[in-house]
């Protein structure tokens, strides 16, 4: 029993599930209106009534195929710069300051530039998703080039290897679980910028579309909230998703980290 209580899954269900009944009681007491926001029962009903929605379920497919192509692109892009960049200090020296004063640049804030840009709209996602994607794949491929044990490239070296085979046969599979995390949370960043160009550029499908379109519904605030709770678990559930895989893939490199922290 103490072993239930101190699971992170049952710690949090247990958080969600307090929150709501807080908001339910907050909304039926009149301390929260329901005019200003709505009941999370309300809210609730309406998600599971998204989830047979032939036409939701239609902007989620729309979303995800942006996602994936954006993040497809991204992986193809990043991670071959991220190993150039890392492996190569004077080209890492030069391109350094660009890719700094690049990085911190509000990724939505580029929508409505990018937007004169690319007339496709699919184009204008996978673009926008590509752009603010790349940052957490390339610069956590360049950190793990940089904890790669020298001694083991040294050594290949001595056996006669040369930089191409040291990179492939001993800083790549190193630099491997870095690259995952990279692309994880990349993934969490493709999403959040498949929905945003949807809902900011006004597309004819897509979650962000879906949410536009329901604000004019007259029931509108709370399929708006329940598409968004939507949005928020198809999040949760890409991240989780890629967090087993890197679990599987990579379990040697997490059994180090605990050993060490």
């Amino acid at each position: 029993m103490r072993r239930l209580y101190e699971s992170k899954i049952f710690c949090g269900i247990t958080g969600v599930v307090g929150i709501l009944i807080v908001a339910e009681i907050a909304g039926r007491s009149g301390l929260i209106p329901p005019s200003a926001f709505p009941l999370a029962s309300t809210v609730l009903t309406d998600a599971a009534g998204l989830a047979a929605d032939p036409d939701f379920l239609l902007d989620v497919g729309v979303t995800f195929l942006g996602w994936a192509a954006g993040l497809v692109i991204t992986v193809l892009v990043a991670v071959p710069l991220g190993l150039l960049l890392g492996s190569v200090p004077p080209v890492e020296r030069a391109l350094r300051p660009f890719v700094e004063f690049m990085r911190p640049i509000p990724s939505v804030a580029l929508i409505p530039l990018a937007a004169f840009l690319f007339s496709d709209f699919l184009e204008l996602k996978v673009a926008m998703i590509v752009y603010a994607s790349t940052w957490p794949i390339l610069i956590n491929t360049m950190y793990g080039l940089k904890e790669v044990d020298p001694v083991a490239k040294e050594t290949l070296r001595s056996f006669g290897f040369g930089r191409m085979a040291v990179l492939m046969r001993v800083s790549l599979p190193s630099t491997a679980p870095f690259i995952a995390t990279g692309i994880r949370v990349a993934a969490g960043i493709a999403l959040i910028l498949a929905v945003s160009t949807e809902f900011l550029t006004g597309g004819s499908e897509g979650i962000g579309t879906f949410i536009i379109l329901a604000g004019s519904s007259p029931d509108g605030t709370a399929l708006t909230v329940a598409a968004t709770v939507w949005a928020g678990l198809l999040g949760l559930a890409v991240n989780a998703l890629f967090v087993k895989a890197e679990r599987r893939a990579f379990h040697w490199h997490a059994a180090k980290i605990g050993v060490q922290t």
